[in-house]
Parts: C-alpha cells; structure tokens; sequence
C-alpha cells in the first residue's frame, strides 16, 4: 500500500483533517482573544493596548473598590433577571395561543418573527424616536389620552425601564417560536389520555405541557440569559448608559472603559469577570439540564 494510501487509511483521521480548518479558526478569532484579555488583566496597559508592566491582581481591586462598578454588577443581574423571565412569560403565553387553530394563524406567526428578524439596532433606534419627548409617539399618544407623561430617557428609572422594555420586545418572538416547536413537538395523544382521566386545561398544561416542554425551556433561558446579559446594542443606542451611569450594564460599561477612557487593564478586568458570571450560569444550566434528561 502506497505512503498516500495508509493516510487516508482510518476514518478518524480523515474527519480530523476536516476540522482543522475550524479548529485553527477558533484559535484565532476566540481563543487567543479571550487568553489575550485574561492576560491584560493582571498587566498595566497603556493606550495603544500594549502590555506594560505587570501588576496582579491591581486592575480587579480597582474596580471592586468603586462602588459604582458594584451597583452595574447588581443592576446587570438585575436586568437579566427582569427581562428573562419577561420574555419567557410573554414568550410561552404566545406560543400557546398559536398552537391553537385559528383563522389567521398563519398570518400571526409571520407577524410574531418581525421584530426578531429586523435588526436590533434598527429597532432600538425606531424606539428612541417613540420614546422622544417632542416628536415621539409614545408621548403624543398618552397626551392625547390626557395623560402627563415623563421625559422617558432623561432619568434614571424611567430610562431603565424603557430600555428593559425594548429588551424585552426584541426577545419575544424568539422565545415565542422556540417555545411553539417545542409545543408542537408534544403528541397529542397524551393530551387526549389527560382529558379521558378528567383533566382540565390546568391540569393539563401543569402535568403535560410543562414537563415536556422542560427541556426546551432550560436551552431557551439559557440563550436568553447570555444574550440579554451581553446586550448592547439596545442600551447604547437609546441612552449611551445614561443618565450617567445609571443605565449601564457590565457590557456598556467595558466598552467606555476601552474605549472612551481608555483604560484598557481595567476593561479587560471587567471582561473576565463577565465571563466567570456567564461560565458560572452556563454551568449550572448545564447541569440542570443534564439532571432533567437522566431523569428521564
């Protein structure tokens, strides 16, 4: 057998060629990013993101020793937290009523994907118009009604929730349609075995629907949790995290640390510790999850 023969001799060895390519792209593009950041934490960086001197654990200390890097923290946590269980109320109470035949089904679901499938920056500045004080339709709406209402992104409470609720709006529709495969993903003979032992739509949702649909509910807060902790766009664009900090999460944050201040030691700092809160979630997620299927 020729030299080129014996190569190509095992299938193992053909399939790891063909994920080299990959392999060699996450190494490039995520892993060495990720080591680069880890590394910067634990050096003074100057303004051209040039590693300097090392320093340890000085970059973390620092941004621990402000308290408003604590208050992001917990306001990071808190916006999660609001915001995912939202989109998953929302998302799930939708997904029911369009498992229902009905005229027009077809026309709904179209209309449900819409806010997901335009883009997030499109849509978080469509509502910074509706949000605007002169021209806004939100507030000419609500004067009309007779209502006073308040300069929406101008203060600190009234802009976070504003921006949650946007949040909110763009996440919906996935849930929303993850939640209705998983639905339709349920035989319904089980349905039709609970009606034949007596029970009713509560019983049904609370002993067929949710059990079943456990897993599916596990994978799509997990996503949601990640993607809302990490989102951007959506604060930036309608507050830049004003009033001054106060809309701020750790996401918005790092990046005026970067770049805006500059300060790049600190922001690394601020990223690694993002990614050991996500890490420590995806895991217990993980194992959540892992614990629902051996249950099963």
């Amino acid at each position: 057998m020729s030299r080129k023969g014996k190569f190509w001799k095992t299938e193992s060895t053909f399939a790891y060629l063909l994920l080299l390519p990959a392999l060699v792209f996450l190494i490039i593009f995520m892993f060495y990013p990720i080591a680069y950041v880890l590394l910067m934490s634990f050096f003074e960086v100057n303004k051209l993101s040039e590693l300097v001197s090392f320093s340890g654990l000085s970059n973390y200390r620092y941004m621990f020793a402000r308290p408003e890097f604590r208050q992001i923290i917990i306001r990071s946590c808190v916006w999660t937290a609001l915001a995912v269980a939202a989109k998953t109320a929302i998302g799930l109470i939708i997904a029911l009523l369009l498992n229902v035949e009905f005229r027009g089904r077809k026309i709904a679901r179209t209309l449900l994907i819409l806010p997901w499938a335009s883009s997030v920056p499109i849509s978080a500045m469509i509502w910074q118009w509706t949000y605007n004080n002169d021209f806004g339709l939100l507030n000419h709406t609500l004067q009309t009604l007779g209502i006073n209402p308040p300069i929406w992104l101008a203060y600190p409470r009234s802009a976070f929730f504003a921006c949650l609720w946007v949040d909110i709006w763009c996440g919906i529709p996935f849930m929303a349609l993850v939640f209705l495969a998983g639905l339709q993903a349920i035989p319904q003979e089980l349905y039709e075995a609970a009606e034949v032992d007596g029970a009713g739509s509560l019983a049904k949702f609370r002993s067929v629907t949710l059990p079943l649909l456990s897993g599916v509910l596990t994978v799509a807060t997990l996503l949601s949790t990640l993607w809302t902790f990490n989102d951007f766009n959506v604060i930036y664009i309608l507050t830049t995290g004003g009033p001054g900090t106060s809309t701020d999460i750790l996401i918005t944050y790092i990046y005026k640390y970067a770049f805006q201040y500059l300060r790049f030691g600190p922001a690394a700092a601020m990223a690694v510790i993002t990614f050991i809160i996500l890490l420590i979630v995806s895991l217990v997620y993980a194992r959540t999850y892992f614990r629902e299927e051996g249950a099963t």
